[in-house]
């Protein structure tokens, strides 16, 4: 889309734009456009978050009295996509987008002290427990139990899923604290480090053959009881709000620069291939309606900015954007994979080597891995099932 920028986005963007060409070394570029879940492993991650945080920029969107930038939402939107297109390493929300905001807006001055500091540096990585082998969209049903005794939570059962655990310092959990009535009443969210006695990470190995997730196990596990966010009991309603920094943020920037991608995969296929023209004119056609569907996300993501920009609550937009989002970017994955395929005729190698691109492109060769991983994308941060029923009541009940 042409956006008619004002002189002061402008330089903004044009001061992005020169610290990522200074600070984004090739090997980072590269992990960024290698990345085929939803964000970095946690060796090239974090790297990029501590360079972010040298700079003041690796929490953006927090307060600036805990070292938030206080950007316009323009400049949020500018920031994310100069990232994408500099094909910077995605980074984990779980720490600066996810628990974070909640520490701020229900957590006392101890904890933010505590925690907040370590997220904005890199020093802690968090991971975050919430679903459950027999819980995951209906997570209200969850049974992993927290019995308070004297200065401390003793928590028994399982989380799954649970994203870069092995990596993990610290982690933020939902917990069952009482039994009986609505089973939303009887959750509590504790923070608290580990690995800690009692606490067992076995690895899960999804199908793309990537290391990202885990099941952790508790036995007895003793936590202090100073790691209660808010209230005993609050935790459904601290989730609640926890989802909707899950599920929001700006889409379009990163299919944006996938879509770039891609484009320049195609060319290359199907000319080095001697395709058939009429495919290579059905690839292109294709491209082209995923960059308009692109165009009309991102005028759906602008909108949004310019209501948070009024004080409007997000209200069903961070749903609306995790469907429209998320089964993008699964399209995209698909012909990702079909334009890999006219490789299979094209005798070049590819050259793993960082300095200059390699023969074949890497969104084509990380093109199946990227594919699988992504099936999961209308599952993960509430299924998307779940989601168009939250916008259908929103609609129902105006």
């Amino acid at each position: 889309m042409a956006w008619a920028f004002t002189a002061a986005e402008t330089a903004f963007r044009d001061e992005v734009r020169g610290f990522l060409a200074r600070e984004l070394t090739p090997e980072l570029r590269a992990a960024g456009r290698r990345c085929s879940g939803i964000f970095t492993d946690y060796e090239y991650g974090n790297r990029w978050h501590r360079v972010l945080a040298k700079r003041g920029w690796s929490v953006p969107s927090w307060p600036v009295e805990h070292g938030g930038t206080g950007w316009t939402p323009m400049q949020h939107y500018l920031f994310a996509a100069e990232l994408a297109a500099a094909d910077a390493p995605p980074r984990a929300p779980m720490g600066p987008g996810m628990v974070a905001p909640v520490i701020i807006a229900f957590g006392t001055e101890a904890q933010k002290r505590a925690w907040l500091p370590g997220i904005r540096s890199g020093e802690d990585y968090w991971c975050q427990g919430y679903s459950e082998p027999q819980s995951g969209s209906d997570l209200a049903s969850l049974q992993c139990k927290a019995v308070r005794d004297g200065d401390h939570y003793v928590i028994n059962g399982t989380k799954i899923w649970t994203t870069h655990a092995q990596y993990a310092n610290r982690m933020f959990c939902l917990v069952r604290t009482t039994s009986g009535g609505k089973p939303q009443q009887g959750i509590s969210f504790l923070c608290f480090d580990i690995p800690a006695p009692g606490i067992t990470i076995r690895p899960i190995i999804s199908i793309s053959g990537d290391h990202e997730l885990n099941q952790v196990f508790f036995d007895d596990v003793r936590v202090p009881a100073d790691g209660l966010i808010g209230e005993e009991n609050q935790g459904w309603a601290i989730a609640k709000y926890l989802l909707q920094h899950e599920r929001g943020g700006a889409w379009a920037p990163m299919l944006r620069a996938r879509l770039r991608r891609l484009t320049t995969a195609a060319d290359a296929a199907f000319s080095a291939s001697g395709g058939d023209a009429h495919e290579a004119d059905d690839m292109a056609l294709r491209l082209a309606e995923a960059e308009c569907a692109i165009d009309a996300l991102e005028a759906t993501e602008l909108q949004s900015l310019r209501a948070q920009a009024r004080g409007e609550q997000p209200g069903i937009r961070p749903s609306m954007g995790k469907v429209l989002g998320s089964e993008l970017r699964q399209r995209l994955t698909e012909l990702g994979v079909e334009i890999a395929a006219h490789y299979a005729a094209v005798d070049l190698p590819l050259d793993d080597g960082l300095q200059g691109e390699p023969p074949i492109p890497e969104d084509a060769v990380f093109s199946m891995s990227a594919y699988l991983n992504d099936r999961a994308a209308s599952i993960y941060a509430g299924s998307n099932e779940v989601q168009r029923n939250i916008v259908a009541a929103h609609l129902l009940a105006n």
